[in-house]
């Protein structure tokens, strides 16, 4: 039987093609014949012997009847160490204007999950050098890390920070994939890694909001296989960035809609679930070597309660929240530590010092947000003494937890502090103990230690 296939119709990203005797998998790739540039990724069956594929290429190349062929099993892209300071594209191409690059191994980027008995658990901190972070939402190596927060409120700065700070201070090596964000940041995020010397140590993939749906949902597979060689093959500890995972949920319910699938709560598609365990359970550490994940999660209106939100959460060893009302009084990193969590507060992982310090913290804290709603309507003369000192002392822990970045000094004027975690707890344990209560809280705001005010 001759084996023959077309283009039935074209919506959007999502291609129907009727191809008669031979059966498909899903993510088998087809081309055109007169033009093998383009790339379609069977998706789901159709009546009859219909394909639903979305385009991994630029639609307006295509049109009905045009006549297709297999290209192959599934998406391939090249891996190795000559991605290390390239930025690159959904198929591995360089897209920074440096030259080809030369990578021998290709590998798919559907790769399975490593089976239960080769994965690890570590119980080591990660240390980042962030007193907000590392304080309060430590982070476990070879776990998951959330950041997240509305628009503008410093997602990408932070995580942008975290890489500097590791890449920099602990010489990791980092894989970055850029989904579904502006194209001014990715720009801006080369540049800073650039003038810090970082980018060396770091492979970058970006789909960007420019780029079509079925790209922004495909290239942070890329980038996940890239961090796989470098686990699993050149047996080398992983940190992996993404900025940021809603947007790749989002291009898989932009796709989910040209399907006419029927949609779940709030609209999302009825396999998100299932697409983010797919892309989160790839990020895992085995006997070989640690990918530590830190990821930027871009909330709907500020609404934590919203669906697409919610099928992130359960993978996070530690959710970091950015609260739009912190950016505003002007404290950076615009931490909501009473909304943030993290797992690893347990004694046994972070030490009983560390331990007992964010349990006092947490409940002075949470007093200062009673105080504050009473100073607010009544004003602070009518707090008795006790609570006055405790008032003041939950601010000046709040403006200790403020610090000067690297990646944004050249805007801000101020050299970035690196602060070591040991130093952070023994510092908040001075506050808490009332030994800077003589102190102004304003002498408090962008320090790094405590020693800068003695």
């Amino acid at each position: 039987m001759v084996l023959t296939g077309h283009i039935a119709a074209i919506r959007g990203d999502v291609i129907e093609v009727v191809y008669k005797g031979k059966k498909f998998a899903r993510h088998d790739l087809l081309t055109l014949t007169d033009d093998k540039n383009v790339r379609l990724e069977v998706y789901s069956s159709a009546p009859g012997s219909g394909l639903m594929c979305i385009s991994l290429t630029d639609p307006n190349w295509l049109y009905r009847g045009a006549r297709v062929e297999p290209f192959g099993a599934s998406l391939e892209v090249p891996v190795g160490e000559a991605f290390l300071g390239r930025v690159v594209d959904l198929f591995g191409r360089p897209i920074d204007g440096k030259g080809n690059l030369t990578a021998n191994n290709k590998t798919s980027i559907y790769r399975k999950n490593p089976s239960y008995d080769q994965m690890v658990t570590s119980h080591a901190i990660q240390e980042t050098g962030i007193k907000a972070i590392d304080f309060f939402t430590p982070i476990r190596k070879g776990g998951k890390i959330g950041l997240f927060g509305g628009s503008g409120v410093g997602k990408t700065v932070l995580l942008s920070e975290m890489m500097h700070n590791i890449a920099f201070f602990h010489k990791g090596l980092s894989v970055f994939a850029g989904v579904g964000e502006r194209i001014r940041e990715g720009h801006e995020l080369y540049e800073t890694l650039r003038d810090t010397k970082v980018l060396p140590s770091v492979a970058m993939v970006f789909g960007q909001m420019n780029e079509a749906a079925a790209v922004r949902f495909r290239v942070g597979f890329t980038a996940v296989t890239l961090a796989e060689y470098f686990r699993d093959v050149k047996k080398q500890d992983v940190l992996f960035f993404i900025d940021n995972v809603y947007r790749f949920a989002q291009a898989g319910n932009e796709l989910s809609t040209l399907l006419n699938t029927i949609p779940s709560e709030d609209g999302y598609q009825a396999t998100l679930a299932g697409e983010i365990g797919a892309f989160q359970e790839r990020l895992v550490s085995t006997k070989d070597a640690a990918i530590t994940s830190i990821q930027a999660i871009y909330v709907p209106a500020d609404d934590l309660s919203d669906a697409g939100v919610q099928a992130i959460v359960p993978y996070f060893d530690s959710v970091v929240t950015l609260s739009r009302s912190v950016y505003q009084e002007g404290r950076h990193p615009s931490v909501d530590v009473l909304t943030s969590s993290s797992s690893l507060i347990e004694p046994t992982i972070v030490g009983y010092e560390h331990y007992d310090a964010v349990l006092e913290a947490d409940k002075l804290l949470k007093r200062y947000s009673y105080l504050q709603r009473i100073v607010s309507i009544v004003g602070e003369a009518e707090l008795s003494v006790e609570d006055k000192i405790l008032y003041h002392r939950a601010i000046k822990l709040l403006n200790y937890m403020t610090q000067d970045l690297f990646v944004v000094s050249d805007q801000t004027g101020r050299v970035g502090k690196y602060v070591k975690r040991e130093k952070t707890i023994a510092d908040v344990r001075d506050i808490l103990a009332g030994r800077v209560d003589n102190v102004d809280e304003e002498r408090l705001l962008y320090i790094g230690d405590l020693t800068e005010i003695r």
